[in-house]
């Protein structure tokens, strides 16, 4: 008598429809082709509306630009900025010219910045002025005082020594820098030229984008994309909600993640549809009054951004009844949350993506016409032209329904981390299966669930954030001897860091303290919450920090409760 084996863990996503083997520049002209009279930009705050052909326009002669100030194809052109014309403006403008554009998350401090523009060698760094609390000239003339007395193209900092151009958003003039509405006026005949001969030579597999993500070892990774790699899962993700160039897509989400530039702006340019920006930065009011404005058919958002919408007083006052469809994704997405998107902001339509920024993002998706409860209690099924796995220790897939590592390879793995080698041989291996470091079940029909992390890497509203990194900047605070951080379940958030510290003997510090020592140096998504003073923490025996331990104490201490998420 013979029994079958159990069914395996791994599934293949579709063939069809086939690949995109082109350059973002070509899809641009493709587009402009079919649907170049259609809108394409929207951004309220900025009174801008400007249709495929004028987006096009407008990112050409910014590349020529671009050419013309002595920029090479390779070139790494970093972009600081919150959601603007500017940033997609830059994102076509670089990837038309073949440079590499370098995506700095709007809530780095200095330290941050210095790393990032040095790790990859920025030899322009596109700013604005300000965002928030965030003095963003100020930062940079701090890490570049030089840049003062530097005639624009020729600053030689100390600090950043690859770095000749910083370019400033806005009509106002700082020493050192050129306004970023100049760059367009330096294009010449002879840049122009140059850009066109340069376009059939670029190549899909080029690299076009670094986008950095927070690092265990204390500092950031920067994952290196092609054209191919964010193109095509931009496009596949639009399939899956059935963009057509009829939909408007709220987005506001931040364009320095892939959620904004590749979900949001590939996925729009691929299908002709439009891009809607409500705001610098996520305000629930101003996508609220933005989608009943544009009457946009889709939106995008983490779970705390949707939450944020949801149970905003003035939430029943806006006609939102235009949209249809969206996607909520970056953090797990608790399952009450889809409900009431589904029923309370009339997107029957919404599904649920799980990814990473090292797989471009995207690699399984719900689809509009899952059943409900596959919708919104699991993370979708493969994305086409891709496989995953649910993996024991040794790689080998487990049977239907147990747990393990979720593991995914084809088209959207990234080239590897910026100048690392082993850490890109950490992540990816020789078969080249990314590893992502999640817990992950796949059912029989393939659907997929995340039930934990085998890292411990926080989402905090829709922020990846290693424990590590915030460990080794707080032991530079002379009171701090010893520290772990830990994340614990948050209803806004998600997830919230807490940080568990042991104090020097004789030293004396407060919660305050301890936070006020953190502004200004790291991110604020990366400064924790929550602050316990300890004695010590709990171990194996061998001597291993159990931070699961920690956790579980924490919740108690402090009357938390865990969310139910897909």
């Amino acid at each position: 008598m013979t029994t079958d084996a159990p069914r395996l863990s791994h599934a293949c996503g579709s063939t069809a429809p086939p690949l995109q083997e082109c350059t973002i520049g070509q899809a641009l002209d493709a587009t402009v082709a079919r649907h170049g009279d259609r809108e394409a930009l929207v951004v309220p705050h900025q009174g801008v509306r400007w249709t495929w052909r004028q987006l096009a326009d407008q990112a050409d002669a910014v590349a020529a630009g671009l050419l013309a100030m002595g920029l090479q194809p390779g070139d790494r052109v970093g972009i600081w900025a919150p959601n603007c014309a500017e940033w997609v403006l830059t994102q076509l403008a670089t990837a038309r010219a073949g440079l590499v554009l370098v995506n700095v998350n709007p809530a780095y401090r200095r330290s941050e910045l210095e790393y990032a523009l040095n790790k990859v060698g920025c030899t322009a760094l596109v700013l604005a002025p300000a965002l928030k609390t965030s003095d963003y000239l100020a930062i940079v003339n701090d890490l570049a005082p030089e840049l003062a007395a530097s005639t624009p193209g020729q600053l030689q900092a100390a600090a950043l020594p690859a770095l000749r151009w910083v370019v400033r958003l806005g009509e106002a003039a700082t020493p050192g820098m050129l306004n970023f509405n100049a760059i367009a006026g330096l294009a010449t005949a002879a840049s122009r030229a140059r850009l066109a001969a340069l376009g059939p030579t670029l190549r899909a597999t080029d690299a076009i984008n670094i986008q950095f993500t927070s690092g265990t070892t204390g500092h950031p990774k920067g994952a290196t994309l092609t054209h191919r790699n964010i193109l095509n899962n931009g496009f596949f993700v639009g399939e899956a909600i059935r963009l057509t160039e009829a939909d408007r897509l709220c987005i506001p989400v931040p364009l320095y993640h892939c959620f904004g530039m590749v979900m949001g702006n590939l996925g729009c340019l691929t299908h002709g549809a439009t891009m809607v920006y409500p705001a610098e930065a996520f305000d629930p009011l101003a996508v609220l009054q933005t989608v009943q404005d544009e009457r946009c058919t889709a939106l995008y958002g983490v779970p705390t951004m949707f939450i944020a919408e949801l149970d905003h007083p003035r939430f029943a006052e806006f006609d939102i009844g235009s949209l249809r469809t969206g996607i909520m994704a970056g953090s797990p997405c608790p399952i009450e949350v889809m409900k009431r998107v589904q029923a309370q902001m009339h997107m029957t339509e919404v599904t649920i993506a799980y990814g990473m920024t090292e797989t471009s993002p995207v690699s399984t998706q719900s689809a509009v016409d899952d059943p409900l409860d596959k919708r919104v209690s699991t993370v979708g099924r493969v994305q086409p032209h891709l496989e995953v796995k649910i993996a024991d220790e040794q790689g080998r897939p487990v049977p239907v329904g147990t747990t393990g590592e979720l593991c995914t390879r084809g088209y959207s793995v990234m080239q590897g981390y910026w100048g690392d080698p082993a850490k890109t041989a950490e992540a990816v291996d020789a078969e080249g299966w990314m590893h992502t470091g999640d817990l992950a079940t796949m059912d029989a029909e393939g659907y997929v669930n995340i039930v934990g992390r085998l890292k411990d890497m926080v989402i905090r509203g829709g922020e990846n954030v290693y424990p590590r990194e915030i460990e080794e900047f707080l032991y530079r605070h002379p009171a701090v001897q010893d520290v772990q951080v830990v994340g614990v379940p948050d209803v806004k958030y998600g997830e919230e860091l807490c940080a568990w510290i042991k104090l020097r003997d004789g030293a004396a510090a407060t919660p305050d303290e301890i936070r006020d020592f953190c502004r200004g140096q790291i991110a604020h998504y990366k400064i924790p919450r929550h602050i316990r003073f300890v004695d010590g923490f709990p171990m194996t025996i061998t001597g291993k920090i159990q931070k699961y331990v920690m956790r579980q104490e924490t919740i108690a201490a402090l009357g938390l409760s865990e969310i139910k998420t897909a």
